[in-house]
């Protein structure tokens, strides 16, 4: 307790991200526990993140429960909306660790939300190729990034945002594992459970699929710092095509532009000059895309198979723009004489 906070990930870590944008000082009042999801329940919340980046050298943390009468009078502090000084000696840093669990334990769906579920069972599947094109056991970490990537473009923003300060947190943790004994795989067992398992699922059904659940989560805790920028080719349209420039708007790529014109540099005559490194060769820019294309496939194919709902509209409309394929069923591949008009 008591140590000196470190710096965050990031540019300038997740305070920074967070200071700019403005619901940090709209702390309304309300109850916050079992609620939906908003931006003025995670500013309360925010408060108990920044405290455990201040004790990160815990041991246990995350783990060992605390006391459970402090816990009750912390969560009615931050549900009656008082004023809250978590840095007074009052609450221990398992306690303020345990109500977080709570918090993200009565969200009314997981962070995840229950319309990825299934979306994070498949990306665990990705897996590498050899060279007679024969599936391996390896998984594919740059395909499964990609995949997350964009799967955290398709979330509703006050599940992206908390979902951020959220990892951040857990890689700062993990960091520190020689002290506080919290790996990212044992920090994952203490989340999966809130973050992504459902709901609305049997104990057999989740046991199936509770190893690759918690593996997952590890995943997302070792790359947290690469899962909340948007794929390259997607940063440079939004350089090339919007901003007129090369040179990135601000430091976040995450927050990419409501209007979204057609992407020319994803057809098949264009897409080798847009290649990552001029040093790479024809073949190895094709298997890129190709692997993109999939992707982007398999994303759009769990959008369109969820039930028919005003959230499923929405999130066609943030998917087509993303995904250029002949094989999309044509009465939703008109996107593209949609978009013209929207330049």
């Amino acid at each position: 307790m008591g140590e000196v906070e470190p710096k965050l990930p990031g540019q300038s870590g997740t305070a920074s991200f967070f200071k700019s944008l403005s619901f940090l000082k709209r702390k309304e009042k309300g109850v916050v526990f079992g609620a939906p999801l908003t931006e003025e329940g995670i500013a309360q919340i925010y408060q108990l993140i920044e405290y455990l980046h201040k004790n990160l050298r815990t041991e246990g943390l995350f783990r060992i429960p605390g006391n459970s009468n402090r816990q009750q009078i912390l969560k009615d502090c931050l549900n009656s909306g008082t004023d809250l000084d978590v840095d007074s000696g009052e609450f221990h840093p398992n306690d303020v660790a345990t109500i977080l669990k709570v918090f993200l334990g009565e969200l009314p769906e997981p962070l995840l939300t229950r319309r990825h579920y299934l979306a994070h069972l498949k990306i665990a599947d990705l897996m590498l190729f050899d060279d007679k094109g024969n599936r391996t056991g390896a998984p594919d970490k740059e395909r499964q990034i990609e995949a997350l990537q964009l799967l955290f473009l398709l979330l509703p923003s006050p599940n992206r945002n908390l979902l951020k300060l959220l990892l951040d947190l857990l890689y700062q943790t993990a960091k520190k594992q020689d002290r506080n004994k919290m790996s990212a795989h044992n920090l994952a067992l203490m989340f999966a459970p809130h973050i992504i398992w459902p709901k609305n699922v049997t104990a057999n059904d989740l046991q199936e699929h509770i190893i690759k659940l918690t593996n997952g989560v590890t995943f997302m805790i070792k790359h947290s710092q690469k899962l909340f920028k948007a794929p390259p080719y997607i940063r440079e349209y939004a350089r090339v095509y919007v901003g007129g420039s090369r040179t990135p708007s601000s430091k976040d790529d995450l927050d990419l532009p409501s209007s979204r014109p057609e992407f020319p540099f994803l057809k098949s005559q264009k897409r080798s000059r847009l290649a990552t490194s001029p040093s790479s060769s024809a073949s190895q820019q094709d298997q890129t895309q190709q692997r993109t294309e999939q992707a982007l496939r398999e994303l759009f194919q769990h959008v369109h198979n969820m039930p028919d709902s005003t959230k499923k509209k929405k999130l066609l409309r943030q998917v087509r723009w993303l995904v250029s394929d002949p094989h999309i069923p044509s009465h939703v591949d008109c996107y593209s004489h949609d978009l013209r008009g929207t330049v």
